[in-house]
């Protein structure tokens, strides 16, 4: 519980008065913590390709903001500012701040896992430029402050080959996945894919991307978990095969050159 009240100047000490008709708790005797009333600061969050969002989650957004008050910035991205509530957890990029504190502050006031990256501006550049996951990750976002990208993509095929590894987990574990995971490890080597081929990345190029290729409805078959697994399995080897070829013949002429 808590309750608000004036420290008044006393004689020899200085004193706070409660009010008699008070909650449960706070008899006479009983020991309180006093803490001074921190003044919040409303912050009017920067949208970049979010078009709304459900009041809870702008709730949860500002108290983060308001939670965490000596980053240089914030962005909050990932599922969680889909539409609706399917998201398992709220990716939070923390710019020159650890975050200390956080995760038990969501976990406790609204029962949310967190996943925190905390760098500095020079090293969230360099991510967006080499990595097309970290660019899908953050085509969408809500910042504390406003912030515009300059993305100039730079082929890093030894990390495009790292990313690639773990979309091969899908070959091996189709009866094991739900249909949120096969399509994340769908939409992460297609996104790989039009990163190779110079397409800017966002959800809607990759989801189209796998529809070309796949079919149409194949998006939402996967996220049902519904899809055909021989047919599809089948697709997704070739692509994989064709991708993992490619990003390995380019790193052999790298260590050639």
């Amino acid at each position: 519980m808590e309750l608000l009240a004036r420290i008044s100047k006393g004689t020899n000490m200085d004193q706070i008065y409660l009010p008699k008709s008070r909650p449960p708790g706070l008899e006479a005797g009983v020991y309180v913590r006093i803490e001074p009333v921190q003044k919040k600061t409303r912050f009017t969050p920067y949208y970049c390709n979010v078009r709304a969002l459900e009041p809870l989650k702008i709730q949860v957004i500002q108290d983060i903001f308001d939670f965490i008050q000596t980053a240089e910035n914030i962005l909050i991205t990932g599922s969680f500012l889909e539409k609706g509530f399917q998201f398992n957890d709220i990716d939070i990029v923390l710019i020159n701040s650890t975050g200390a504190g956080l995760r038990l502050f969501l976990k406790e006031k609204f029962g949310l896992e967190t996943h925190i990256i905390s760098m500095n501006y020079d090293t969230l550049r360099t991510g967006l430029n080499t990595d097309p996951l970290f660019q899908m990750l953050l085509n969408k976002f809500v910042a504390k402050k406003r912030v515009f990208f300059n993305i100039k993509p730079e082929l890093n095929y030894k990390l495009l080959d790292l990313h690639l590894l773990k979309s091969e987990l899908l070959i091996d574990n189709f009866d094991y996945l739900s249909g949120n995971e096969k399509y994340k490890l769908v939409r992460n080597l297609f996104a790989i894919k039009i990163f190779i081929a110079g397409t800017h990345i966002s959800q809607e190029n990759v989801n189209k991307e796998i529809e070309r290729y796949f079919g149409k409805g194949t998006v939402d078959s996967i996220r049902s978990n519904i899809v055909q697994k021989a047919s599809f399995i089948k697709k997704y080897k070739n692509i994989y095969q064709e991708l993992s070829n490619k990003i390995l013949s380019r790193i052999k002429n790298e260590k050639s050159q």
